[in-house]
C-alpha cells in the first residue's frame, strides 16, 4: 500500500471544498420539521426503499487509502466512528465515553498501564470471533505503519494475555487517549493485508457493499452485528464539490446535501436545512520567530520567521482589532459564534482566551512598539512596512472570504494584508514563515497539544514554551481526563504566561461554524455529537439510528 501522510489527507479532504468550521457549543442538529412522507429518489433518480439514505459528501471525504484504520480510516486528520469496524469504546451526544466492544477499562495510577476487558460475543463478517489479539494487533499495526494518520506515538505496545484482556503499555502517561480508542476500528489479524482498504473486513454496523471510487461508497447493514440492528440499512455516500451537491438536492437525487454558509439560502423545495454544531474553528497562525532559519517536517525543509509577525505587539494587536462578529456575518451569514481559541465552550477552555475587540488598543500597542503610520496609511518601524501575505486554500470559498475580510479590518489598523489563494502543494511551503487560514477541531482537548506543544504536529506559528509545554505534559500525565481541565486552562494562561491574546498570541482565531446540510423533511437524523474539523464522515456516526418518517 502507498503511504499518505497527514499532510495528504489535509489536502484530499480540503479539495474543491468550502469547508465549515466551529469550535465549541454541545448543541444537536436540528430542522425546521419532520413532513411524513415518503422519499422521492436514490442516487440514480430511481424511488429510494425506506431503509437507505443518499448523502452527498465533500470530494475529499473519499478515504485515499480506503477503509483502512491503519492508515486514516476513522482516525485520521478528520476523526469519525469507522461504521465498518468495531472500536474498544465510542461517546455519546454528550461526550461521553461509552463501552463498544469494550467491558470495562482501567488506568494505572502512574498513567503507564491501560487494561481493558472485552465481549466475548462479537464476530468479524467472515464469522471469526473477534479477540483481545485483534485489538492488539490494530494498535501495534497503526504504531508500525509508516503510513498511519493515527497519533499513537503515546503507546509503546499493546498485548493480549488472554482473550478477552488488552493490555496496553504507554510510552509515556497520556490519559487523552480514550478519545483517539473511540475512533480505531479493531481490523481482523487472521484477514488483514495489503488490500483491505478496498475489501475490509469489519464487526461494525456496517459492511463495505459496493465502491465506484470517485464516485460513491454503499454500505449495508451487518446481519450479525452484537449490538442494536440498524434501522437504517443501507447507506450510500455520493463525493461530489459543492455546486454538484446543491443541484443533486435540488433534483431530489440526493436526501442529505452538504452545503455551506454561502449556499445556504438556495434551500431546495422539499428539504429543511439542517445545522449541526461543531467544535471545527477558522483561525490564522501568526508565526513568531523572526526569519532566517528553517524547519522540516514530513515532506521537506521550509523557511521560518515572519519579520511583523514576529513582533509580539503585531500579533497581540491584530487579535485585539479583528471584528468577529463582522466576520460571521459578513462571511457566514450568521452561521456560525464566535470563537476565541480552537475548542470554545469545552471543559478544558480557558475564559481568558477571550478578547473583546477594541481597536483603539490594538492601535495603542502598535503605537507604543513604535510602528508609526506612514503616508500611504500603512505602519512602518525600523524601515520594516507592517504588510505580509496571507495564504489560503484556493479550493476553498469559505477560507477566501475570511482571508478577504481580515485584510479589509487590518487596513483599520495600518496593517497591509496580501491575500493568496494557492493550492496545498504551493501553500505548505509557507507554512511556517506566513500567515495561513486554517481550519482545526477534534472532540478532543489534544488539538490544544497539537498546535501549542513545541513539538506539535500543527505548531505552525513555531511557538515555544516551556512552561506550556510543562502545562501540557501535566495535563496529559492525569489519572482522570476530568482531573486535567485545569492544565489545559493554565497553558492557555496561567495569569503571567501563555498562548492567550494578552500572553504570546501565535494564532488569531475568529468563528465556530456550523456544518450545514439540506435534508429532506421527512428524514428523522438522529441527535448529532458536535462535528469534528471536516464536512464529511462525522454526520453519518449515527446513521444507523436515522429514520423515515
Amino acid at each position: 500500500m502507498n503511504g499518505i501522510t497527514r499532510r495528504d489527507f489535509a489536502k484530499a479532504s480540503a479539495a474543491g471544498v468550502a469547508a465549515l468550521s466551529l469550535g465549541g457549543l454541545l448543541a444537536s442538529c436540528s430542522s425546521d420539521n419532520n413532513a411524513a412522507s415518503k422519499p422521492e429518489a436514490g442516487a440514480d433518480g430511481a424511488t429510494a426503499p425506506k431503509n437507505q439514505v443518499v448523502v452527498s459528501m465533500t470530494a475529499g471525504s473519499e478515504p485515499a487509502a480506503g477503509f483502512d484504520p491503519l492508515v486514516s480510516w476513522g482516525c485520521g486528520e478528520h476523526v469519525h466512528e469507522p461504521l465498518i469496524q468495531s472500536t474498544l469504546i465510542t461517546t455519546n451526544a454528550d461526550l461521553e465515553f461509552v463501552n463498544d466492544v469494550a467491558t470495562s477499562y482501567e488506568c494505572a495510577q502512574d498513567g503507564m498501564t491501560w487494561t481493558f476487558k472485552i465481549r466475548d460475543d462479537v464476530k468479524f463478517t467472515d464469522g471469526t470471533p473477534l479477540k483481545a489479539s485483534d485489538v492488539a494487533f490494530t494498535i501495534n499495526g497503526i504504531l508500525n505503519s509508516d503510513a498511519s494518520e493515527c497519533d499513537l506515538s503515546m503507546v509503546k505496545a499493546a498485548e493480549a494475555p488472554d482473550d478477552t484482556t488488552v493490555v496496553i503499555n504507554m510510552a509515556k502517561p497520556f490519559n487523552a487517549l480514550l478519545y483517539t480508542l473511540a475512533v480505531v476500528g479493531i481490523v481482523p489479524e487472521h484477514a488483514y493485508g495489503k488490500d483491505y482498504g478496498s475489501n475490509p473486513i469489519g464487526s461494525g454496523r456496517y459492511m463495505l457493499e459496493q465502491w465506484d471510487k470517485g464516485q460513491q461508497v454503499i454500505l449495508k447493514a451487518n446481519p450479525d452485528y452484537y449490538g442494536e440492528a440498524p434501522r437504517m440499512e443501507r447507506v450510500v455516500a455520493v463525493f461530489m464539490e459543492e455546486d454538484a451537491s446543491l443541484a443533486a438536492a435540488k433534483s431530489g437525487q440526493v436526501d442529505v446535501a452538504y452545503t455551506s454558509a454561502t449556499f445556504a439560502a438556495n434551500q431546495p423545495s422539499g428539504y429543511d436545512l439542517l445545522n449541526c454544531k461543531s467544535v471545527d474553528s477558522r483561525g490564522i497562525s501568526l508565526p513568531t520567530t523572526a526569519p532566517g532559519g528553517t524547519k522540516k517536517d514530513e515532506k521537506g525543509e521550509y523557511a521560518v520567521g515572519n519579520a511583523v509577525t514576529s513582533d509580539l505587539a503585531v500579533r497581540r494587536a491584530i487579535n485585539y482589532g479583528v471584528d468577529r462578529d463582522k466576520m460571521i456575518d459578513a462571511v457566514l451569514g450568521g452561521f456560525g459564534t464566535v470563537a476565541y481559541s480552537v475548542g470554545d465552550g469545552m471543559p478544558w477552555s480557558s475564559p481568558d482566551m477571550k478578547c473583546a475587540t477594541d481597536r483603539d488598543k490594538a492601535k495603542k500597542l502598535l503605537d507604543d512598539a513604535g510602528w508609526a503610520v506612514g503616508s500611504d496609511g500603512i505602519r512602518v518601524k525600523s524601515g520594516t512596512r507592517a504588510a505580509f501575505d496571507l495564504y489560503y486554500s484556493a479550493s476553498d470559498t469559505v477560507r477566501q472570504a475570511i482571508a478577504s475580510e481580515f485584510a479589509n479590518q487590518m487596513k483599520e489598523l495600518g496593517i497591509e494584508v496580501s491575500v493568496k489563494g494557492v493550492s496545498w502543494d504551493d501553500l505548505y511551503p509557507h507554512q511556517f514563515s506566513d500567515p495561513v487560514v486554517w481550519g482545526w477541531g477534534t472532540n478532543a482537548p489534544t488539538e490544544i497539544y497539537n498546535l501549542f506543544y513545541s513539538k506539535g504536529t500543527g505548531n505552525y506559528a513555531c511557538y515555544q514554551s516551556a512552561t506550556t509545554d510543562r502545562y501540557l505534559d501535566e495535563a496529559l500525565a492525569q489519572p482522570r481526563v476530568e482531573d486535567s481541565y485545569e492544565f489545559w486552562k493554565k497553558a492557555q494562561w496561567d495569569g503571567s504566561e501563555g498562548f492567550a491574546p494578552q500572553g504570546e498570541a501565535p494564532w488569531v482565531w475568529f468563528a465556530n461554524i456550523d456544518h450545514l446540510y439540506f435534508a429532506k423533511d421527512n428524514l428523522k437524523v438522529a441527535e448529532q455529537k458536535p462535528h469534528p474539523h471536516g464536512h464529511g464522515w462525522s454526520l453519518v456516526n449515527n446513521v444507523d439510528q436515522w429514520a423515515w418518517m
